[in-house]
């Protein structure tokens, strides 16, 4: 009873929210406890529990209600066993907190893989279940699921692609870890392009046999910076014949690298046609609300706690990479346990105060207009005004985007800088240029060359 009530509430939020937030946010709840006036939902950790309480009790309330369940309360904790009593928060429908959150929390188990996949080079801490879901790579979060419940047969080959520390890597060994986690006896083979290149290289040097059963083997090939392979042409021929041979046996090959196939330079084209066989995927930067996310998983694993405060603080000034954003976590964590204190948003400021990618505090919206237009070789004036020119409205499209996502600007506020009339052609170019940088590299490539110079 309790799961069917609890189905249903899902069924109506995943028609509400965006795909990104319904796996970030509701994969993995459940309805703990149903009694006459209070209803418990279990959450999988404190980030989830604060957005929660704050941004989906009321919707929740509202369905509930709807399906015939008036709870005058609604208690989120974390779902852990040793952790319900301790993080336990009662909040009202109306969304007013009762009590203050507990600081225990901890992550929900996660399974193991087999030994199998650590042998191939997988690093166990690689798996879906500590991969943080957000509007940037939820397309390649699915389709990597995909490939892990049914390899060799959908996506083959699944080539991901992005700028560096963007979680490549962390989701392409999590397809690994999970396929051996459900079969075992699969040979799985994790390795980079560059290792891929010494090997063939080693060969041809001291004129040793070039073994490729190692590569040819195996069931599933997963292979890490493809960008590394361009000019390199024996090795590009060998991994041609690799790449055929796995393929016709239908076994499962993924790839990374930091570039589409058809922008690595002195590709062959047969192998850039292979690697456009199956699926293409864009990993692009976080946004604010899955950095959040990741902040307050990577500090509940190092057995910190951060505020809300701390994490948004954090979330604002490391924009580029998740690299760059755990690393600063990391010095952060590592001089509070130094000192024996706290992390709080005054350590934190003091600490990463100069941090290179803080936004400025005088950045304004003419001067992102002004470094958009600069980017497209076009005046100011030529955004701002109605032209149609399609060399214009695009460009146009990219600085309503900035405003929104750099400066959190209003629509009626966009479109008053644009000098815009109607908020509507703000909302729709906001969701024009969030669709467009999914799927166009190029896009994706222009806001993120304007980013970096607005922050210079």
């Amino acid at each position: 009873m309790k799961n069917a009530l609890w189905q249903t509430v899902l069924g109506e939020i995943e028609l509400s929210v965006s795909r990104a937030s319904f796996i970030t946010w509701f994969k993995n709840t459940e309805l703990l406890q149903q009694n006459e006036d209070e209803i418990t939902i279990g959450v999988p950790n404190v980030f989830a529990k604060q957005q929660f309480e704050v941004k989906f009790n009321h919707q929740i309330a509202e369905i509930l209600k709807r399906n015939g369940v008036k709870a005058s309360r609604i208690n989120y904790v974390i779902n852990s066993q040793q952790n319900k009593k301790t993080a336990t928060r009662s909040t009202s429908v109306s969304g007013n907190p009762a009590s203050p959150a507990s600081l225990a929390d901890a992550m929900p188990p996660v399974s193991q893989p087999k030994a199998s996949s650590r042998a191939n080079s997988l690093n166990p801490k690689y798996t879906f279940e500590t991969f943080i879901v957000g509007s940037s790579n939820d397309l390649a979060y699915t389709a990597c699921m995909a490939v892990a419940k049914d390899p060799g047969t959908k996506y083959n080959p699944l080539f991901l692609y992005g700028g560096v520390g963007l979680g490549k890597t962390h989701l392409m060994q999590a397809v690994g870890n999970e396929i051996a986690k459900r079969d075992p006896s699969t040979r799985v083979l994790y390795t980079s392009t560059e290792a891929f290149v010494n090997d063939f290289l080693d060969c041809m040097r001291y004129k040793r046999k070039w073994d490729a059963s190692r590569y040819r083997n195996v069931d599933v090939l997963i292979i890490d910076d493809m960008q590394f392979i361009a000019g390199k042409e024996r090795t590009q021929e060998e991994f041609f014949h690799t790449f055929n041979a796995l393929h016709q046996a239908n076994k499962q090959i993924i790839i990374s690298s930091d570039k589409p196939p058809k922008a690595i330079p002195t590709l062959e084209e047969r192998l850039r046609s292979r690697f456009e066989w199956g699926m293409s995927i864009d990993i692009q930067s976080p946004d604010f609300e899955t950095r959040c996310a990741i902040l307050q998983t990577k500090a509940q694993l190092g057995g910190f706690t951060l505020s809300r405060e701390t994490v948004e603080y954090l979330a604002t000034i490391i924009q580029t990479n998740i690299r760059e954003l755990e690393g600063g976590l990391n010095q952060l964590l590592a001089f509070c346990e130094m000192r024996g204190t706290d992390p709080d948003l005054q350590t934190a400021q003091g600490l990463l105060g100069n941090t290179r990618t803080t936004r400025p505090h005088h950045l304004t919206p003419k001067q992102v207009i002004e470094k958009t237009a600069k980017h497209f070789q076009l005046e100011p004036n030529d955004i701002t005004s109605p032209k149609r020119d399609k060399h214009i409205v695009v460009p146009r499209q990219i600085a309503m985007y900035l405003l929104r996502s750099e400066l959190h600007l209003s629509f009626p506020k966009i479109a008053n800088e644009l000098g815009r009339k109607d908020h509507t052609t703000a909302i729709h170019s906001v969701e024009k240029i969030e669709k467009s940088i999914k799927l166009d590299y190029i896009i994706r490539q222009q806001i993120t060359d304007i980013r970096d110079k607005l922050y210079v």
